[in-house]
């Protein structure tokens, strides 16, 4: 099963490309209906959305949570490539702890003034990624660059099931 449609485009490429349609349609919506309006509907729908990718991803992978958790996020961050800069701090068998200092992702978002939505469309995939583990993967993240930080703060715990 192919995870990331696009096979040899990264995934900065293929969040521009979406862009190009769901940021007109977006800001036609705003004027339609009014801004917080218009963003709730499209964010809770691209949230449920990708919140069900997820799940469905994670069905075909076998193994603990754990593994399913770590399947996915090799896979993302193959796709990912050099467009973050990450900073390993601690890689244990209770923890991972990282920062991703430099992140392409919130330029691009920050430049065309939407954050939020690449917050949606990137920052969240960790945590859907996260959520298909049983809980047995755990992530603390309390700063991030699309939201203005100096870097994004990833600590992930681990738990035997």
């Amino acid at each position: 099963m192919e995870t990331y449609p696009g096979e040899g485009i990264s995934l900065l490429e293929r969040v521009k490309i979406q862009c190009e349609l769901l940021i007109p349609l977006l800001r036609g919506l705003r004027e339609e209906m009014g801004e917080e309006k218009a963003n709730e509907l499209v964010y809770k729908s691209l949230r449920s959305h990708l919140r069900d990718h997820y799940q469905m991803l994670a069905d075909s992978k076998p193994g603990s949570g754990k593994e399913k958790w770590a399947a996915l996020t090799e896979e993302l961050l193959v796709t990912i490539g050099d467009d973050v800069e990450i900073e390993h701090l601690r890689d244990g068998p209770e923890a991972l702890d990282l920062d991703v200092v430099g992140c392409r992702y919130a330029q691009y978002f920050l430049r065309i003034g939407e954050p939020e939505l690449g917050s949606i469309l990137t920052c969240e995939l960790d945590n859907h990624t996260v959520s298909i583990s049983n809980n047995e993967v755990t992530l603390v993240r309390s700063k991030t660059i699309m939201k203005g930080d100096s870097k994004c703060e990833f600590r992930y715990g681990f738990r035997k099931k």
